[in-house]
């Protein structure tokens, strides 16, 4: 009973903070705070300030800025047009036609980003008009969008997934190799839709694209070779051992200089721009994460998280019904919250109750990510939405109804994971060694 009130005195210190505008960082140390007054007789100002300052002095953490840093400089060079112009030529003859490039570069650049507003942003500035332009059905351009840019939060370098190696001490490098085959295989799975669609649909009739030659399609190929040489040396200097998580991501970032250089797109102002917005995202993801931990902190002085584990152990549900469990309590989470918040709120309490019940730390972490995934276009919080309304100047109704068939991919993609669990655990358990995973 004890533990009922507790969770409901919890709740209503949190939802008060968030209700009033106080940032989610700061709330989540409220609620800490109330927790360690209540249930603990400890001096909380020091225990509050030597948690923040060991959960915010990790190395790992490093990665995070870096990562941001380098999607920050993409954002602002010619990448989005210089990746529509290499891949427009191979992908005009498939089922679907110039749609595909919305999906193909949103996984590309989210390979580089690890953002998914950043991803869509970039992809959609120069896809929209172009799409719109060749008369392709709008719904299908906006969910396609939508859908495609929530990839930013998966495939690597994914900033839910550094979050959430650290929220709860796994391997970063591993988490990374966990996203990519799941990354792709949903991307795969939103191109098959595409392609269905096309084909049953009768108010599908965009301007046929003139016809290229295989040597003038090489020739725009052109075009992407510094996107993807950025890529395999960030991603391919982890796998082969040559650099940890970190260290790749400083790699990233000087690799991302240079792009904007040779593309004469580095500049003063443009430096400042990308160093203040990357600031700035990063100065957030720190405040949130450092409320967590305290959070994290207090809630195991309550003793709440191993009574609920003990709770849920105590009705017997199976591996799969805790996941669904899970995945209805993050939907409806994630209408509220956005996935980072979402994650590292919910990990001081999920935590025990996965590794209770027996489930691959790694594995869960990609579950949670697609799940959050979904909170980027579910209203009245989805952020990609928002991007979306400003971008295309439709309403909110819309733009969901557009999304609508993407969310359903992704809860399907959810039953996949269950079923074959090895799409997200073979990479990572196949990993060359090499440096610390860090």
């Amino acid at each position: 009973m004890t533990e009922i009130y507790a969770i409901t005195l919890f709740l209503i210190v949190l939802f008060f903070l968030l209700g009033t505008g106080v940032w989610v960082g700061l709330a989540l140390m409220g609620v800490a705070w109330v927790g360690m007054e209540l249930f603990t007789t400890r001096p909380v100002g020091d225990t509050m300030i030597t948690t923040i300052w060991a959960s915010s002095s990790s190395w790992t953490l490093t990665a995070l800025p870096l990562f941001v840093w380098m999607g920050e400089i993409l954002y602002r060079t010619r990448l989005s047009q210089d990746m529509f112009k290499g891949l427009s030529p191979w992908l005009a003859k498939l089922p679907g036609g110039l749609v595909h490039t919305n999906i193909v570069g949103c996984t590309v650049f989210a390979a580089v980003s690890g953002s998914s507003a950043a991803t869509l942003t970039t992809v959609g500035k120069m896809s929209i008009p172009e799409l719109r332009a060749r008369n392709y059905p709008e719904k299908m351009i906006i969910g396609t969008l939508a859908g495609a840019a929530t990839l930013g939060l998966m495939i690597p370098p994914s900033l839910a997934l550094i979050v959430y190696g650290v929220t709860v001490n796994e391997s970063i490098t591993k988490l990374f190799f966990a996203g990519v085959m799941p990354g792709l295989l949903l991307a795969l799975m939103f191109m098959g839709y595409v392609a269905i669609t096309s084909l049953m649909s009768k108010d599908w009739n965009p301007d046929v694209e003139t016809d290229m030659t295989f040597a003038e399609k090489l020739r725009n190929s052109r075009f992407l070779l510094p996107v993807f040489a950025l890529i395999s040396v960030v991603i391919g200097s982890m796998y082969l051992g040559f650099a940890t998580a970190t260290e790749a991501a400083a790699i990233g970032v000087i690799g991302s200089l240079t792009l904007a250089l040779f593309q004469g797109s580095l500049n003063w102002h443009s430096f400042r721009e990308s160093l203040m917005g990357a600031m700035r995202t990063s100065a957030m993801i720190a405040l949130i994460l450092a409320g967590a931990a305290f959070l994290k902190l207090s809630m195991g002085f309550t003793g709440l998280p191993r009574a609920l584990a003990d709770g849920i152990a105590a009705m017997e549900l199976s591996r799969f019904e805790l996941l669904m469990a899970l995945l209805v309590f993050y939907i409806v989470l994630g209408m509220f919250l956005d996935g980072i918040s979402s994650v590292v709120l919910t990990m001081a309490v999920v935590e025990p109750m996965v590794r209770g019940a027996g489930i691959d730390l790694i594995w869960f972490g990609i579950f949670v990510v697609v799940v959050v995934e979904m909170a980027q276009i579910t209203p009245p919080i989805g952020f990609n939405l928002f991007v979306l309304q400003g971008m295309t100047n439709h309403e909110m109704g819309y733009i969901t109804r557009a999304a609508l068939q993407m969310f359903a991919i992704m809860v399907f993609m959810v039953f996949v994971l269950i079923w074959f669990p090895e799409v997200a655990t073979w990479l990572p358990e196949n990993l060359r060694s090499g440096p610390a995973t860090g």
